[in-house]
């Protein structure tokens, strides 16, 4: 059965979902698992940071930042998970 184009909310949907629940399973791993060589592999990550970014507008002053995001190897599994199963549902 060939498909279309998917939408670009799908997407948006499927990597939102694999994000948090990839987030929550590594929440989950940092905090029960025990000191060892597991846990430095299944809870380590990534936060790349972007600013602070200053507008100045000459009417308002505006200065965003820090902003990161926080990217852990679950997460990323986490991503491909929600892909699939989005793929086999859809």
């Amino acid at each position: 059965m060939a498909q279309g184009p998917r939408r670009p909310l799908f997407y948006f949907g499927v990597l939102a979902t694999g994000f948090v629940l990839g987030g929550f399973v590594h929440s989950l791993l940092r905090r029960f698992l025990p000191q060892g060589p597991a846990k430095e592999i299944f809870t380590w990550s990534v936060t790349p940071t972007l600013g602070p970014v200053h507008m100045d507008l000459l009417v308002v002053s505006i200065t965003l930042g820090p902003l990161g995001l926080d990217v852990s190897l679950l997460a990323l599994v986490g991503v491909a998970i929600a892909y699939y199963v989005a793929r086999s549902i859809f």
